[in-house]
């Protein structure tokens, strides 16, 4: 699906730039402890907004993109050379697994990824892997979609987020049952908890938009 809508990708998600932009801005803050020379791994990167809006404010920032989906990566290498920013940034066509190891990042960034694991012991393992490359006490933030689809609330809380994104009264039931099969939609405390059995303190919740939510939290392996 992304390597088909990689060209058209940023258009066709602009009406929600200002959800997006609110997002990166809490961040943005959540990494304002990060070192002027601090190393940044995005994961699942797509066309490298997040990359962008931090490349923007951090001069000294160094970013690794890594993104499964080719035309995608390559739509951000694209841009990240308009910006001026290419020299500061690693491509990596592939999954987070196939990422060579590396000196660990100083944080992290997973947005509207982990939502496409739907198996829960493998989403967990997804954190993992983030939290095992970066350096004790690292920064992470994650975002994704997340509801409890079967509580009252849940279910006028989906009745908006169908109306802000256009979707037709008609598609709406059928909607609803691609969010439980193929996007992994579970209520925020779950994906909280699947951050810190991967390898996380106590996820802070610091963002919600909608169905969007996003947490923050730090890194605590033992070495």
């Amino acid at each position: 699906m992304f390597d088909e809508h990689a060209t058209t990708y940023d258009q066709t998600w602009r009406a929600m730039a200002p959800l997006r932009d609110a997002l990166q801005l809490v961040i943005d803050n959540v990494f304002a402890r990060l070192p002027d020379d601090a190393t940044v791994l995005c994961v699942g990167a797509g066309t490298g907004a997040e990359i962008l809006y931090f490349a923007e404010r951090h001069p000294g920032w160094r970013f690794t993109a890594v993104e499964p989906s080719g035309p995608m990566l390559d739509v951000f290498r694209e841009k990240s050379r308009a910006h001026g920013i290419a020299s500061r940034c690693v491509f990596h066509h592939g999954f987070l697994e196939t990422l060579p190891d590396g000196a660990p990042f100083d944080a992290a960034t997973s947005l509207l990824v982990s939502q496409f694991v739907t198996d829960p012991a493998q989403r967990q393992a997804f954190f993992r892997s983030i939290a095992q490359r970066l350096r004790s006490g690292g920064w992470f933030a994650s975002a994704d979609l997340a509801c409890d689809m079967t509580s009252d609330a849940g279910k006028r809380l989906l009745d908006v987020w169908f109306e802000m994104m256009s979707v037709a009264p008609e598609m709406r039931e059928r909607a609803k049952g691609l969010y439980g099969a193929q996007v992994a939609v579970v209520p925020p405390d779950a994906v909280g908890d699947l951050i810190r059995e991967g390898g996380f303190d106590d996820p802070v919740r610091c963002f919600q938009s909608g169905l969007i939510h996003a947490w923050f939290a730090r890194q605590s392996l033992e070495a």
